[in-house]
């Protein structure tokens, strides 16, 4: 199995950002995860938060919850400083996701965008058991994410799609199919675990820690 990660890499992150509000339908998969996350959450993670895109759209209507943002990519940290630059309700925090999650408290809702299928898939499943421990009861888990096609054919079709070649794909790409990942929610221990959106090799997976949760 690869082990190739480019996101160290400086010109990997600026080719990325480059490309990526030219994603089709990101926007819509986006939008459900808003709608979702409740506007009276106290505190946000956002787990591979990039440049801080999916934090900023947060913030536009929860501009006063505190939030903790965390990647590994020198470029794309930067980038994040520099976009909450005056916001002193945001924390920016280096961390490679290959380590297990550093004690941040406890969260009400913990958000990932396009980040977490670059680590391995046994990584995932206990990123999201790390994730499921750091949530409040009754918070939300939401992560956008690009996917692996159940067919070649399909996986072809959403390249076309984004006009990748098949030797212009990233080498830093793990993908997992959703059914897999929704089972790992399930079994973690969430509730309402699904597939609230998807198009293609694009979903968002949503659980919920129960009440009951301590």
């Amino acid at each position: 199995m690869s082990q190739v990660n480019l996101w160290s890499s400086a010109e990997h992150a600026l080719w990325y950002l480059a490309k990526a509000d030219g994603i089709p339908h990101r926007t819509e998969g986006e939008a459900v995860l808003l709608e979702e996350v409740p506007k009276d959450v106290k505190r946000i993670l956002d787990v591979g938060t990039g440049d801080g895109r999916l934090l900023g759209l947060l913030k536009c209507d929860r501009p006063n919850v505190a939030s903790v943002a965390i990647d590994f990519s020198p470029t794309m940290l930067e980038k994040a400083r520099i976009r909450f630059a005056d916001d002193n309700t945001v924390t920016v925090i280096e961390h490679n996701f290959d380590a297990p999650l550093p004690d941040l408290g406890k969260f009400d809702a913990i958000v990932s965008s396009f980040a977490i299928h670059h680590v391995e898939d046994d990584r995932k499943r206990s990123l999201y058991a790390e994730i499921f421990e750091l949530l409040e009861p009754g918070g939300i888990f939401c992560n956008l994410e690009h996917v692996a096609s159940p067919t070649e054919a399909l996986h072809e079709k959403f390249r076309e799609a984004l006009g990748i070649s098949k030797e212009g794909e990233d080498p830093s790409n793990k993908l997992l199919d959703v059914e897999t990942q929704l089972r790992w929610f399930r079994e973690i221990g969430f509730d309402n675990a699904d597939c609230y959106w998807k198009w293609r090799e694009l979903a968002l997976l949503i659980g919920v820690k129960p009440i009951a949760s301590q």
